[in-house]
């Protein structure tokens, strides 16, 4: 790195598991992480970054899974509520089995990885192709905003895997592919300088806790 570039660090830990759903489809619900796991918690607060910007969802399940951290040791500060890093909004499609939903569907439209194809819209919801449009925003009103520091965020499975869309420029079909395990680590960095080249790298996908 030359002297006149700024990395930004994107820290991305996606919320502990959700233990308690019944097999049903939870999204944008505000249900409780089952946070009992403290070994995992006490290598993520060795893991991440001091004196970084936090960020949350709006969802229950991301605050605690920071709190966790906290109480595993690790100075966390203050987070800001970031609404645009929450999980995809399934609409009416909360609440139902997978089976269900993809009955809901209809045939021709099964995905392996994911709830649906990307450029489908839930009745009431969104599709993941605006969760990528609208993390992305959100991604670049705070990598400005934060320039040149760590920012930690505790988000999402959607919402990681759109941060990977935006920094790898990939279409969102494809971004549905990555693993993105509850607990993991995503580090993506954003480079501001004088060299060619693109903006982003990916520095780390779906690392376990420390």
């Amino acid at each position: 790195m030359t002297t006149n570039t700024i990395l930004t660090r994107w820290w991305w830990v996606r919320h502990a598991p959700v233990t308690d759903h019944g097999g049903r489809l939870y999204g944008r619900t505000n249900v409780p992480a089952n946070t009992s796991e403290r070994p995992r918690f006490e290598g993520l607060a060795r893991a991440l970054p001091q004196d970084a910007v936090w960020l949350t969802s709006n969802l229950l399940r991301t605050h605690q899974t920071a709190d966790a951290i906290a109480e595993a040791g690790h100075a966390v500060p203050e987070r800001v509520i970031e609404p645009d890093l929450d999980e995809q909004d399934f609409g009416a499609w909360h609440g139902l089995t997978w089976s269900e939903v993809a009955s809901e569907r209809g045939s021709g439209l099964a995905h392996k990885y994911w709830v649906a194809p990307a450029h489908i819209t839930p009745p009431e919801g969104e599709s993941f192709v605006q969760v990528v449009e609208r993390v992305a925003d959100a991604v670049t009103r705070r990598t400005a905003q934060h320039a040149g520091q760590d920012i930690v965020a505790v988000a999402h499975g959607g919402s990681i895997r759109a941060a990977l869309a935006l920094a790898l420029g990939l279409d969102a079909e494809r971004a549905l592919a990555f693993s993105i395990d509850n607990l993991s680590i995503t580090c993506i960095d954003h480079v501001d300088g004088p060299a060619k080249g693109q903006a982003w790298r990916v520095a780390a996908v779906n690392l376990p806790p420390d």
